[in-house]
């Protein structure tokens, strides 16, 4: 299986949770949010950098567990400035 190309859009909106993730780290040093998620501190500087725009779904939930933020808030964040899909 061949995975398709980011668009702009979700690129943005990986730099989007960087940012969200960024903030809610605050006064807690990146390796110590990154060992409670249960990742490597390179992949959470990464996300956080917008280097990794699209974590994967348990990578996210882990860092929302971590950093008490609920998860409907970190997908708000993502969808934010989305084009509104309609389903099929």
């Amino acid at each position: 299986m061949v995975r398709q190309p980011l668009t702009a859009e979700q690129i943005a909106a990986g730099q989007r949770l960087g940012t969200a993730l960024r903030a809610a780290r605050a006064g807690r040093s990146l390796v110590e949010v990154a060992l409670a998620a249960g990742i490597s501190p390179e992949t959470l500087r990464k996300i956080e950098a917008g280097r990794l725009p699209a974590p994967a779904f348990g990578t996210v939930v882990c860092l929302s567990q971590a950093l008490d933020v609920p998860l409907g808030d970190l997908a708000d964040v993502w969808l934010a400035e989305m084009p509104i899909r309609q389903a099929s």
